[in-house]
């Protein structure tokens, strides 16, 4: 079974804000499959599909971004996942320009509050993470990350969203390594 966890915030204020585009990539995903975020198991909302003969979990933490670490090993103990290669983690990450994905196989959280929470609950930073570039045109991190994206931004926004699911359906598929080398770039550069 593979565990792909959208990072974000639960609750409508926090919907369209930069901090939820994983929650946002998850539901472009889960729209292509005809899936929907019914079931809530208290930590965390999920859904289960299967995928080129694997097994997806798809799962939006309810716990607040600072305290994602919670839900994801409650899900990885829950449906008895014990290999961290077969997690990915979708985030926001304001060092990255807008439009960019980044998927590595490990790393430190680099400001990114949810990934800091899993790293300290898992106790490990060697799981993979598919990093989704929000730009860095703020002076106060914390607000600018529970800001809503620009309008120009928002007409950008569901090109990457489509093509973040195509890394994660890829990192099922193919695995890292060909994912990486394929999607690892802005996808509003020419």
């Amino acid at each position: 079974m593979y565990i792909i966890v959208g990072l974000g915030n639960p609750g409508s204020e926090y919907e369209d804000t930069r901090h939820n585009v994983g929650f946002m990539a998850l539901d472009t995903l889960a729209r292509r499959f005809h899936l929907r975020f019914s079931r809530k198991r208290g930590l965390f909302e999920f859904v289960t599909f299967n995928f080129n003969h694997q097994e997806v979990l798809l799962v939006k933490p309810l716990t607040f971004m600072n305290r994602s670490g919670v839900a994801v090993k409650a899900a990885l103990q829950k449906y008895e996942v014990s290999e961290l290669s077969r997690l990915l983690i979708v985030c926001d990450d304001f060092n990255l320009p807008f439009g960019t994905l980044r998927l590595r196989p490990s790393g430190s959280h680099g400001g990114q509050k949810g990934l800091q929470s899993i790293i300290s609950v898992l106790g490990s930073q060697d799981f993979p993470r598919l990093r989704i570039g929000i730009g860095y045109d703020f002076s106060d991190a914390a607000q600018y990350v529970l800001s809503p994206f620009s309008k120009n931004e928002k007409k950008e926004l569901p090109i990457i969203l489509n093509w973040a699911a195509d890394a994660i359906e890829s990192f099922v598929v193919n695995g890292l390594e060909y994912t990486m080398s394929r999607y690892n770039r802005n996808f509003l550069e020419n």
